[in-house]
């Protein structure tokens, strides 16, 4: 056989008949819902989404009211979500559909690798499907059952790896290419876990698998990173003033958790001399000092390292927008990084 993955194109879509899992953006195939589900998912698992993907839809239901919403809004929906940029991606692409397709949903794999934030995964998950074109959708799960199966020791974070897994999965891909994309999906979702995690046991793949056979499902697929990660330590500042605000600013337009709403903070680690200084240089009167927590966040490329402080201030100016606790948790989509400084103390 020169294509051993050919051998998998059955069982795996008479197992995914029978054990594919009911999630609410597979009610239909309206291409809203799978593209907006989609790219939910990128950096973030399937029972984390569900909730932010119903919440989401109950509040812009079709492209014409995301491509309305407000920035703020949009954002606030995202929230807990991470990386985004995704969001506005969304409402930039709901924009394009809107002004340039007249509001009708792009249906080819060309068509939708022109919206912004769409990629050559996201456009072939939708492409196949919502409209039945016979393409792949491969990412890192996909990658990883067929490295496994065909026993592959190369580098699958490498392109070229990637293109050739996408040729190989489109030269077997069945009439019903999205059944096979989302089966395949699954697969590596649920039963071919990474590391030592994979459910062997279950896996209808099991008899053909080249990893399984010869012990190596905990070595496979290999993955070499080359990223250098850096370390940036932040200090954070939870001001409140007599009146029970507290104090957020908008983080630029461009750049890290770019238009955010944020508690200020500043980088390095300050002592009680250098804040009652950063404090007044914002113009705010320090009454008094409380440390909070240490905290770490990590981004793709840099960890944050975080100390917060309560800083109790009087005369409270124009620099910061100065809201009550409830609106901060309600109304402004604060990064997931400083959550660990917005459990506000009681009695603001």
């Amino acid at each position: 056989m020169d294509n051993y993955l050919q051998i998998i194109v059955s069982p795996l879509l008479k197992w995914y008949g029978t054990h594919r899992r009911e999630l609410p953006w597979r009610l239909d195939k309206d291409p809203y819902h799978v593209w907006v589900s989609e790219i939910m998912l990128q950096q973030t698992r399937v029972e984390a989404v569900i909730r932010y993907y119903e919440r989401f839809i109950e509040a812009l239901p079709d492209v014409k009211s995301l491509s309305r919403v407000p920035e703020d809004r949009l954002l606030k929906l995202w929230e807990g979500l991470g990386y985004y940029s995704r969001a506005r991606n969304l409402k930039k692409a709901a924009e394009i559909i809107m002004c340039d397709c007249g509001g009708v949903f792009p249906d080819t794999f060309a068509a939708l690798m022109k919206l912004p934030g769409v990629g050559e995964y996201t456009a072939g998950a939708v492409a196949s499907i919502c409209f039945g074109e016979k393409v792949t959708a491969v990412d890192g799960n996909v990658l990883r059952v067929a490295a496994r199966v065909t026993g592959s020791r190369e580098n699958v974070l490498l392109p070229a790896v990637k293109k050739k897994t996408e040729a190989q999965l489109l030269e077997v891909l069945p009439d019903d290419a999205g059944a096979f994309n989302e089966a395949i999906m699954e697969l590596g979702e649920t039963v071919c876990l990474p590391g030592g995690a994979a459910k062997c046991g279950e896996c209808p793949l099991r008899g053909v698998c080249s990893a399984y056979r010869e012990g190596l499902t905990g070595e496979l697929p290999v993955r070499v990173k080359r990223i250098k990660r850096r370390q940036e330590q932040r200090t954070v500042f939870l001001f409140t003033s007599d009146n029970g605000r507290v104090a957020v600013e908008k983080r630029p337009d461009k750049g890290l958790l770019a238009g955010m709403y944020q508690l200020p903070n500043v980088e390095g680690f300050l002592t009680e001399q250098e804040i009652c200084a950063a404090a007044e240089d914002w113009g705010l009167q320090v009454r008094e000092i409380l440390f909070l927590r240490e905290a770490k966040h990590v981004f793709t490329h840099l960890d944050w390292l975080m100390k917060g402080y309560q800083v109790k201030v009087a005369r409270p100016d124009g620099h910061f927008l100065w809201v009550t606790p409830d609106e901060c948790q309600e109304k402004y989509a604060l990064p997931t990084a400083l959550k660990h400084f917005a459990s506000f103390p009681t009695g603001l």
